[in-house]
């Protein structure tokens, strides 16, 4: 019911600087999110730093897809989908040590080792399909503006 919630917001407000939400590469790392604070949130307090530099790590990805696609520079926005993908590996490194240390469980790793496995292809096809972008000029980065100055108010009639 939660990722119905989240996807019905995706979409009831729009504009360019919010088209990220329509990546399915940036839905799934909302979802790595959500089960990561899941499985991580409930440990013992004694494992507070490891909670909380799994979902730091975690919750940089989906912000890091979101940024690097409203800067509208692909070189900016390339950049920022390997930080994203970074911040992926760091996350898979940590699930191999906690799994290893028996500090998650079997079932919790394979569901999140799986979602991060796919999410760090789709950001590594993301990578590449800018790439092509960028190498034959497709890119475009410059905003289409589609609405009027009656939606703000027009200037200089105070």
């Amino acid at each position: 019911m939660e990722e119905e919630g989240t996807r019905l917001a995706t979409t009831r407000r729009r504009n360019t600087n919010r088209g990220y939400m329509q990546l399915t590469v940036w839905q799934d790392a909302m979802t790595y999110y959500q089960l990561t604070c899941s499985v991580f949130l409930p440990l013992p307090y004694r494992m507070n730093r490891v909670v909380s530099q799994q979902v730091g790590c975690v919750d940089s990805v989906h912000r890091n897809i979101a940024e690097g696609y409203c800067r509208r520079s692909i070189r900016e926005y390339m950049q920022f989908l390997r930080i994203a993908l970074g911040s992926a590996g760091e996350s898979v490194s940590g699930l191999h040590a906690y799994h290893q240390a028996n500090q998650i469980c079997e079932q919790a790793f394979e569901q999140l080792d799986a979602l991060a496995y796919k999410i760090e292809n789709g950001l590594k096809r993301l990578i590449e399909s800018l790439e092509r972008k960028r190498d034959n000029g497709s890119w475009q980065e410059d905003f289409v503006l589609r609405e009027s100055n009656t939606t703000y108010g027009e200037v200089g009639n105070d």
